[in-house]
């Protein structure tokens, strides 16, 4: 079962700003990436599933955050439906993330406080999942929709929490249009963890990237 509840999911999203993601099919490089973002202070990250077996892969990984990393909040993103959900919750996930509004995600992710982040892509869906118990939202594609998406819905919704994914890159220009126009957090894969880093193993660098990333995000939003 999820160590830690959606709302304090939620919070560390909030603090930090950023949620790293990726997939790999090989575990032991998976453990190493989500100990280099560890290091260099993300609190929350998403194995996103793709693949056969994805979901033994993050057993795996999640079994070795439990044990060295404590604080580190792993979760799982493009879930389609209740039943691979309910899979990942048993393997411990603290969060799942849809990449299109679910009702039935809503419903499983609900019956254990744990948090549910959709794939929103206009007023009426991010409306329908703050319905649904949705904390933060995801926008997605956030390329697709850009800053100016976020401002016009938060205008008329100031309370609606979001993390855009997608067209989000680890640059101040980027950042700052995002952070600007009213996100919660960001959600960032390849530009962040990128095919280089990972051929090259260069989880060093990768450390000083989140940790970079997150001095930039503090700046922005203090």
């Amino acid at each position: 079962m999820a160590k830690y509840s959606r709302l304090q999911v939620a919070m560390a999203m909030k603090e930090t700003g950023m949620v790293p993601l990726f997939y790999h099919p090989d575990p032991e490089l998976g453990k190493e990436i989500v100990k280099a973002c560890y290091e260099g202070g993300a609190k929350v990250l998403e194995f996103t599933n793709r693949g056969d077996f994805a979901h033994e892969v993050f057993a795996e990984i999640n079994k070795y955050a439990l044990a060295n990393l404590p604080g580190m909040m792993l979760g799982v993103g493009s879930v389609p439906d209740a039943g691979t959900a309910s899979i990942y919750i048993q393997l411990g996930a603290n969060f799942i993330v849809s990449p299109s509004l679910r009702e039935d995600l809503a419903y499983v992710c609900n019956r254990r406080k744990i948090l549910w982040s959709p794939g929103c892509g206009s007023l009426t869906e991010i409306g329908r999942a703050e319905e649904l118990g949705c904390e933060i939202v995801k926008l997605f594609p956030g390329g697709t929709y850009g800053p100016g998406f976020v401002q016009a819905i938060r205008g008329p919704q100031p309370w609606t929490s979001i993390m855009p994914t997608g067209g989000v890159s680890p640059t101040e220009e980027s950042l700052g249009r995002w952070f600007n126009a009213g996100v919660t957090c960001v959600g960032m894969g390849s530009q962040l963890i990128s095919k280089e880093i990972i051929a090259n193993r260069d989880f060093e660098k990768l450390k000083e990237m989140v940790k970079d990333t997150l001095a930039l995000i503090k700046k922005l939003t203090s």
